[in-house]
Protein backbone atom coordinates (compact mmCIF):
# COMPACT_ATOMS: atom_id res chain seq x y z
CA UNK A 1 0.00 0.00 0.00
CA UNK A 2 1.35 3.41 -0.92
CA UNK A 3 2.53 5.32 2.39
CA UNK A 4 1.53 9.00 3.43
CA UNK A 5 5.10 10.52 2.43
CA UNK A 6 4.58 8.68 -1.72
CA UNK A 7 0.53 9.70 -1.35
CA UNK A 8 1.77 13.50 -0.48
CA UNK A 9 5.05 13.88 -2.83
CA UNK A 10 1.94 12.30 -5.74
CA UNK A 11 -0.42 15.37 -4.51
CA UNK A 12 2.67 18.07 -4.55
CA UNK A 13 3.75 16.62 -8.42
CA UNK A 14 0.36 16.88 -9.62
CA UNK A 15 -0.31 20.44 -7.97
CA UNK A 16 2.85 21.82 -10.00
CA UNK A 17 2.42 20.68 -12.75
CA UNK A 18 -1.74 21.16 -13.00
CA UNK A 19 -2.04 24.02 -10.12
CA UNK A 20 -4.93 22.72 -8.67
CA UNK A 21 -6.59 18.74 -7.62
CA UNK A 22 -9.24 17.27 -7.04
CA UNK A 23 -10.14 15.23 -3.98
CA UNK A 24 -12.43 13.07 -5.63
CA UNK A 25 -9.70 12.21 -8.38
CA UNK A 26 -7.36 11.63 -5.92
CA UNK A 27 -9.04 9.37 -4.44
CA UNK A 28 -9.41 7.28 -7.75
CA UNK A 29 -5.75 7.59 -8.69
CA UNK A 30 -4.56 6.32 -5.14
CA UNK A 31 -7.41 4.20 -4.04
CA UNK A 32 -7.71 5.80 -0.79
CA UNK A 33 -11.14 7.21 0.71
CA UNK A 34 -12.03 10.89 0.49
CA UNK A 35 -10.96 11.01 4.58
CA UNK A 36 -7.39 10.07 3.68
CA UNK A 37 -7.13 12.87 1.11
CA UNK A 38 -8.43 15.58 2.86
CA UNK A 39 -6.37 14.43 5.90
CA UNK A 40 -3.54 14.61 3.61
CA UNK A 41 -4.39 18.24 2.48
CA UNK A 42 -4.90 19.76 6.06
CA UNK A 43 -0.99 18.37 6.67
CA UNK A 44 0.05 19.94 3.69
CA UNK A 45 -1.69 22.98 4.14
CA UNK A 46 -0.11 23.28 7.98
CA UNK A 47 3.25 22.87 6.34
CA UNK A 48 2.00 25.40 3.60
CA UNK A 49 2.64 23.87 0.60
CA UNK A 50 -1.06 24.51 -0.34
CA UNK A 51 -4.14 26.07 -0.13
CA UNK A 52 -7.32 23.86 0.73
CA UNK A 53 -10.59 24.42 -1.45
CA UNK A 54 -14.13 23.38 -1.88
CA UNK A 55 -13.33 19.90 -3.22
CA UNK A 56 -9.52 19.92 -3.71
CA UNK A 57 -6.46 22.37 -3.09
CA UNK A 58 -4.39 24.70 -5.49
CA UNK A 59 -1.04 25.80 -5.01
CA UNK A 60 -1.97 29.79 -4.81
CA UNK A 61 -4.13 31.49 -2.63
CA UNK A 62 -7.29 31.49 -3.76
CA UNK A 63 -8.44 34.88 -1.99
CA UNK A 64 -8.22 37.76 -3.87
CA UNK A 65 -7.61 41.02 -1.99
CA UNK A 66 -8.72 44.88 -3.15
CA UNK A 67 -5.53 47.01 -4.72
CA UNK A 68 -5.46 50.35 -5.87
CA UNK A 69 -5.40 50.22 -9.76
CA UNK A 70 -2.07 52.00 -10.00
CA UNK A 71 -0.60 48.92 -7.99
CA UNK A 72 -2.24 46.27 -9.83
CA UNK A 73 -0.87 48.55 -13.20
CA UNK A 74 2.05 47.01 -11.79
CA UNK A 75 1.81 43.27 -11.44
CA UNK A 76 1.94 41.01 -15.11
CA UNK A 77 1.74 44.41 -17.12
CA UNK A 78 3.70 42.79 -19.99
CA UNK A 79 1.30 39.69 -19.96
CA UNK A 80 -1.86 42.26 -19.73
CA UNK A 81 -0.52 44.49 -22.79
CA UNK A 82 -0.52 41.19 -25.13
CA UNK A 83 -3.47 40.31 -24.27
CA UNK A 84 -5.10 43.49 -25.26
CA UNK A 85 -3.48 43.42 -28.46
CA UNK A 86 -5.03 40.39 -28.53
CA UNK A 87 -8.80 41.42 -27.80
CA UNK A 88 -8.47 44.74 -29.54
CA UNK A 89 -8.14 42.92 -32.96
CA UNK A 90 -11.53 41.70 -32.41
CA UNK A 91 -13.01 44.55 -32.41
CA UNK A 92 -14.59 45.52 -36.05
CA UNK A 93 -15.27 48.64 -38.00
CA UNK A 94 -18.77 50.72 -36.67
CA UNK A 95 -18.39 48.12 -33.52
CA UNK A 96 -20.68 49.01 -30.39
CA UNK A 97 -18.69 47.32 -27.42
CA UNK A 98 -18.48 47.63 -23.44
CA UNK A 99 -15.28 47.83 -21.84
CA UNK A 100 -15.89 47.09 -17.92
CA UNK A 101 -13.02 48.31 -15.98
CA UNK A 102 -9.89 47.01 -14.53
CA UNK A 103 -6.32 47.29 -15.71
CA UNK A 104 -6.48 44.10 -18.74
CA UNK A 105 -9.13 46.40 -20.17
CA UNK A 106 -7.12 49.16 -19.95
CA UNK A 107 -4.44 47.58 -21.86
CA UNK A 108 -7.27 46.72 -24.89
CA UNK A 109 -8.07 50.41 -24.91
CA UNK A 110 -4.56 50.96 -25.09
CA UNK A 111 -4.21 48.96 -28.32
CA UNK A 112 -6.88 50.09 -29.97
CA UNK A 113 -5.86 51.19 -33.47
CA UNK A 114 -6.43 55.30 -33.60
CA UNK A 115 -8.45 55.24 -36.86
CA UNK A 116 -11.25 53.09 -35.80
CA UNK A 117 -14.68 54.07 -35.91
CA UNK A 118 -16.52 52.61 -33.10
CA UNK A 119 -18.92 52.96 -29.94
CA UNK A 120 -17.42 52.33 -26.31
CA UNK A 121 -19.40 52.36 -23.53
CA UNK A 122 -17.42 52.02 -20.28
CA UNK A 123 -17.19 52.26 -16.72
CA UNK A 124 -13.50 52.85 -16.77
CA UNK A 125 -12.33 56.83 -16.02
CA UNK A 126 -9.11 55.50 -17.24
CA UNK A 127 -10.26 54.17 -20.42
CA UNK A 128 -12.41 56.90 -21.01
CA UNK A 129 -9.68 59.08 -21.02
CA UNK A 130 -7.31 56.57 -23.07
CA UNK A 131 -10.10 56.45 -25.94
CA UNK A 132 -10.88 60.48 -25.77
CA UNK A 133 -7.47 60.78 -27.74
CA UNK A 134 -9.26 58.91 -30.35
CA UNK A 135 -11.17 61.08 -32.69
CA UNK A 136 -13.68 58.24 -34.65
CA UNK A 137 -14.37 57.13 -31.65
CA UNK A 138 -17.59 57.72 -29.56
CA UNK A 139 -17.04 57.39 -25.93
CA UNK A 140 -20.33 57.04 -23.75
CA UNK A 141 -18.97 57.38 -19.97
CA UNK A 142 -21.46 55.29 -17.15
CA UNK A 143 -22.26 57.47 -14.08
CA UNK A 144 -22.69 56.45 -11.01
CA UNK A 145 -20.63 56.38 -7.68
CA UNK A 146 -16.88 56.46 -7.83
CA UNK A 147 -14.96 53.57 -6.66
CA UNK A 148 -12.03 55.39 -6.21
CA UNK A 149 -9.63 52.05 -5.55
CA UNK A 150 -10.21 51.43 -9.52
CA UNK A 151 -10.93 54.66 -10.69
CA UNK A 152 -14.48 53.16 -12.09
CA UNK A 153 -17.74 53.75 -11.62
CA UNK A 154 -20.40 51.43 -9.64
CA UNK A 155 -24.27 51.64 -8.27
CA UNK A 156 -27.60 51.62 -9.63
CA UNK A 157 -27.75 54.52 -11.86
CA UNK A 158 -24.53 52.97 -14.09
CA UNK A 159 -26.98 49.64 -14.44
CA UNK A 160 -30.07 51.63 -14.90
CA UNK A 161 -28.36 53.76 -17.87
CA UNK A 162 -26.96 50.38 -19.63
CA UNK A 163 -31.03 49.08 -20.03
CA UNK A 164 -31.11 51.44 -23.39
CA UNK A 165 -28.51 49.71 -24.81
CA UNK A 166 -27.14 46.09 -26.94
CA UNK A 167 -23.87 45.75 -27.51
CA UNK A 168 -22.00 43.36 -29.80
CA UNK A 169 -19.42 42.64 -27.37
CA UNK A 170 -17.87 43.04 -23.80
CA UNK A 171 -14.68 42.72 -22.63
CA UNK A 172 -14.73 42.21 -19.24
CA UNK A 173 -11.70 42.08 -16.56
CA UNK A 174 -11.67 40.09 -13.22
CA UNK A 175 -10.12 39.01 -9.94
CA UNK A 176 -10.56 35.59 -9.74
CA UNK A 177 -11.84 32.88 -12.24
CA UNK A 178 -12.73 29.95 -10.59
CA UNK A 179 -14.25 26.18 -12.19
CA UNK A 180 -17.02 26.25 -9.64
CA UNK A 181 -17.75 29.68 -8.56
CA UNK A 182 -17.32 31.07 -11.56
CA UNK A 183 -15.96 34.86 -12.15
CA UNK A 184 -15.36 37.46 -9.56
CA UNK A 185 -14.11 40.77 -8.27
CA UNK A 186 -13.13 42.17 -5.13
CA UNK A 187 -16.66 44.28 -4.89
CA UNK A 188 -19.84 43.46 -4.69
CA UNK A 189 -21.45 46.75 -6.51
CA UNK A 190 -18.74 45.93 -9.05
CA UNK A 191 -19.81 42.36 -9.58
CA UNK A 192 -23.41 43.78 -9.95
CA UNK A 193 -22.69 46.31 -12.80
CA UNK A 194 -20.57 43.70 -14.72
CA UNK A 195 -23.88 41.25 -14.77
CA UNK A 196 -25.69 44.24 -16.28
CA UNK A 197 -23.22 44.30 -18.72
CA UNK A 198 -23.61 40.39 -19.40
CA UNK A 199 -27.07 41.01 -20.14
CA UNK A 200 -26.84 43.29 -22.71
CA UNK A 201 -24.16 42.03 -24.55
CA UNK A 202 -24.05 39.24 -27.34
CA UNK A 203 -20.78 38.12 -26.86
CA UNK A 204 -18.63 38.12 -23.35
CA UNK A 205 -14.44 38.42 -23.43
CA UNK A 206 -12.88 37.93 -20.32
CA UNK A 207 -9.45 38.93 -20.57
CA UNK A 208 -7.41 37.84 -17.51
CA UNK A 209 -3.49 37.30 -16.76
CA UNK A 210 -2.89 33.60 -15.51
CA UNK A 211 -2.93 34.60 -12.32
CA UNK A 212 -6.36 34.96 -11.36
CA UNK A 213 -7.15 31.40 -12.50
CA UNK A 214 -8.23 29.33 -9.39
CA UNK A 215 -8.57 32.68 -7.17
CA UNK A 216 -11.96 34.34 -5.67
CA UNK A 217 -12.82 37.33 -4.96
CA UNK A 218 -15.81 38.28 -2.49
CA UNK A 219 -18.46 39.67 -5.01
CA UNK A 220 -19.15 37.03 -7.81
CA UNK A 221 -20.21 37.75 -11.30
CA UNK A 222 -21.26 35.22 -13.16
CA UNK A 223 -21.16 31.34 -13.64
CA UNK A 224 -18.50 30.49 -16.47
CA UNK A 225 -21.64 29.21 -18.89
CA UNK A 226 -22.63 32.97 -18.83
CA UNK A 227 -18.68 33.55 -20.95
CA UNK A 228 -18.25 32.87 -24.66
CA UNK A 229 -14.17 33.68 -24.84
CA UNK A 230 -11.28 34.19 -22.01
CA UNK A 231 -7.98 35.69 -23.73
CA UNK A 232 -4.71 35.18 -21.40
CA UNK A 233 -0.95 34.20 -21.14
CA UNK A 234 1.02 31.05 -21.10
CA UNK A 235 1.00 30.62 -17.61
CA UNK A 236 -2.31 29.09 -17.74
CA UNK A 237 -2.47 25.33 -16.62
CA UNK A 238 -3.25 22.78 -19.44
CA UNK A 239 -5.78 21.75 -16.50
CA UNK A 240 -7.89 25.11 -16.80
CA UNK A 241 -7.27 25.21 -20.44
CA UNK A 242 -9.00 21.92 -20.92
CA UNK A 243 -11.58 22.85 -18.25
CA UNK A 244 -12.51 25.86 -19.78
CA UNK A 245 -13.01 24.34 -23.47
CA UNK A 246 -14.97 21.64 -22.22
CA UNK A 247 -17.38 23.88 -21.01
CA UNK A 248 -17.49 25.58 -24.67
CA UNK A 249 -15.49 28.41 -24.20
CA UNK A 250 -12.73 29.65 -26.57
CA UNK A 251 -9.48 29.89 -25.20
CA UNK A 252 -6.26 32.41 -26.80
CA UNK A 253 -3.32 32.26 -25.55
CA UNK A 254 -0.84 34.37 -25.95
CA UNK A 255 2.98 34.29 -25.83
Amino acid sequence: MITQTERHQFILTKLSKESFVNVLDLCKELDVSSVTIRKDLKLLEDKNLLFRTHGGATLNNPYTIDRPVNEKEKLQSGEKMKIGAMAAQLIAENDSIIIASGTTVLALAKNIPPKLNATVITASLQVAQELNKHPDIEVMMLGGILRKSSSSVTGPYAQKILTDFFCSKLFLGVDGIDLEFGLTTTSVMEAHLNRQMIDVSQKVIVLSDSTKFGKRGFGRICGLEEIDQVITDSGISDHYVNQLESRGIEVTIVN
